[in-house]
């Protein structure tokens, strides 16, 4: 049972990341946009949050540093889009290109190192384990976002619209409604998002490690498209991809095949799951 539980743990702090991610990439998909910066901005997320820690100490500080940071990222990759009328996915491209750069040189200048960065965890006491404050506090605030993104989305005028930009478009133009201003807002959003996200992951860790998010992003786009591009769904799709990377971690110590194998694992599952679900949905017509 204790073990169960130790897994499910591990499972939960797999997906808090995953699961950030994937909401803020939501906003986007609703509207039309396969927003491929969210690996860039949760990198972002992560560095700026530890750093800002370093100094003063203070997870509030620190979370609101990680979501300005990548919400500014997420703002230069609308401004680029919409205003300067470049490609989405090379703007998308040169985010996450820019985020991996940009904290290298901004990590030997404040702590003389290519990148690594990490907190003394004797004098943080919480940082880190499943049961600290901080698990506790996203695991709550990731349930209370959904209620609220949920609502949002479903039951406010703002969410119809972010809705109608994808297919209704022009309905939304006979009103009066400019839809690439929404659409510049899921941006946005999704940055936010991003941050709390990307903040989780170092702040766990008490360290920051260059490309710490380890495909995050980008399993968070298979996330929104497994979760049918509903909330809900999408936290019981990163969930999924959770226990199957954790799964793959415990399988290591009593498997003996190459462990590149069993890393493989989440994946392919991933890949299973889309591939079955694209099937049935272009047989169902659903």
């Amino acid at each position: 049972m204790e073990n169960l539980i130790l897994f499910l743990k591990s499972a939960v702090t797999i997906t808090i990341p995953l699961f950030f991610a994937a909401l803020g990439g939501l906003f986007t998909a609703i509207t039309g946009i396969l927003n491929i910066s969210l690996e860039g901005m949760l990198l972002m997320g992560a560095f700026s949050s530890l750093a800002v820690y370093y100094f003063t100490g203070s997870y509030p500080a620190a979370i609101v540093c990680a979501v300005i940071s990548s919400t500014t990222l997420a703002a230069l990759h609308a401004f680029s889009t919409f205003k300067l009328r470049a490609n989405i996915f090379i703007t998308g491209l040169a985010v996450n290109l820019l985020s991996s750069g940009i904290c290298v040189v901004i990590s030997e200048r404040l702590f003389n190192t290519k990148g690594v960065v990490s907190v003394n965890i004797n004098n943080r006491a919480g940082i880190t384990g499943g049961s600290s404050p901080l698990f506790l506090w996203y695991t709550v605030f990731g349930l209370i976002i959904l209620l609220i993104v949920w609502l949002t989305i479903y039951k406010t005028p703002f969410g119809y619209r972010l809705r109608a930009c994808e297919k209704n478009s022009d309905a939304l133009v006979s009103l009066g409604i400019n839809p690439e201003f929404y659409k510049i807002v899921s941006l946005l959003v999704s940055g936010a998002f991003c941050g709390i996200g990307g903040s989780f992951l170092s702040l766990n860790l008490a360290a920051y490690v260059p490309e710490m998010s380890a495909g995050k992003g980008w399993i968070a786009l298979a996330v929104i498209f497994l979760g049918a591009k509903k909330p809900l769904g999408v936290m019981a799709a990163a969930f999924i991809f959770a226990l199957a990377e954790c799964f793959s971690n415990y399988a290591q110590g009593f498997w003996s095949i190459p462990a590149d194998f069993i890393l493989v694992l989440p994946y392919i599952c991933t890949l299973t799951v889309l591939i079955t679900l694209s099937a049935v949905h272009k047989k169902t017509g659903l």
